[in-house]
């Protein structure tokens, strides 16, 4: 195992030939001829449809980023998306916002009642849904203004600033955190 470390601590890799002697990325990122990702070690060894997982996605999305085989093995952890050429950092961006999808809520129109279950109906920056929150446990504030809500079906939802949302919708969230 190569284990050159960064600053964050973050970085290392199971495999050879992705880091110089100094501990700089020397592996390649490309899509293939189906769009997925693979990465090429500077030997020239090809691992393709590799899967990009972030370690933190909601406290720190560009920190920790792992890089799986096709088998689910993990080959290298990229401490800060900021190590990489911003080619390599749009492409990793890309990937991730593939695998992250989590609508945001923009306005809360109704809530069924002040005891759960109870369903929510909310317009988001992907439309108009409903969903069921199954315990206000399944509300979690992430930062002063940043709230997750779980739904019953285990979608998430997030409030990116609780001081955009209007008066009533602002209510309804406060109510849980």
């Amino acid at each position: 195992m190569h284990n050159a470390t960064t600053s964050s601590g973050l970085s290392y890799s199971k495999i050879s030939d992705v880091r110089s002697a100094s501990g700089e990325w020397t592996f390649r990122l490309s899509l293939d001829a189906w769009e997925h990702l693979q990465l090429t070690d500077s030997a020239g060894r090809i691992y393709s449809n590799v899967n990009v997982i972030p370690l933190f996605p909601v406290t720190s999305p560009h920190e920790g980023i792992s890089i799986l085989s096709e088998d689910q093995d993990e080959l290298l952890c990229i401490g800060s998306i900021s190590e990489l050429s911003a080619e390599y950092r749009d492409l990793l961006q890309s990937e991730l916002s593939l695998r992250e999808f989590v609508p945001v809520i923009q306005r809360v129109l109704s809530v069924s009642g002040k005891t759960e279950p109870c369903e929510w109906v909310v317009d988001t920056n992907h439309g108009r849904t409903t969903f069921v929150l199954k315990s206000e446990e399944d509300v979690h504030r992430i930062s002063a203004q940043t709230v997750n809500i779980l739904d019953a079906n285990g979608m998430r939802y997030r409030v990116e600033n609780l001081n955009a949302l209007d008066r009533k919708s602002k209510a309804f969230i406060e109510w849980y955190v």
